[in-house]
């Protein structure tokens, strides 16, 4: 079971106004920050997503938070997208993963790629 993670990012105080944006919709906030050296986002009180200056970008990180419902997916990558994010994947499901995998895919500044996924069935009215 993982505890946290890191990536590195070339400029903190851009990438903290992406994430601050991108991950609202998931209840996800950032609770910790050191100038312009690393940031924490979690629930509090517990931040489990950290990012941290480097001298050049580490891209190939995928990293992927869970989201309650496919709206909060779609919230997910609307604000990601206004946030300054690319495109990597628009919300929908991914029947190769499994016929209730909902996820969309975001680049951030850096180039990881951010996903939020719901592995809950539709919802259906009335129900």
């Amino acid at each position: 079971m993982l505890d946290h993670v890191t990536i590195g990012v070339t400029d903190v105080e851009r990438s903290k106004a992406f994430y601050d944006e991108a991950l609202r919709a998931l209840g996800i906030s950032r609770l910790y920050a050191e100038g312009t050296a690393f940031a924490g986002y979690g629930i509090r009180p517990k931040a489990f997503f950290w990012i941290g200056v480097r001298d050049a970008s580490q891209t190939g990180a995928h990293i992927a938070f869970t989201a309650n419902d496919r709206a909060t997916v779609d919230r997910f990558y609307a604000d990601a997208i206004k946030a300054g994010g690319r495109d990597n994947g628009p919300p929908g499901i991914r029947p190769h993963y499994h016929a209730n995998y909902y996820g969309a895919f975001v680049l951030d500044p850096d180039g990881h790629n951010i996903e939020a996924v719901c592995h809950a069935p539709q919802e259906t009215k009335g129900t």
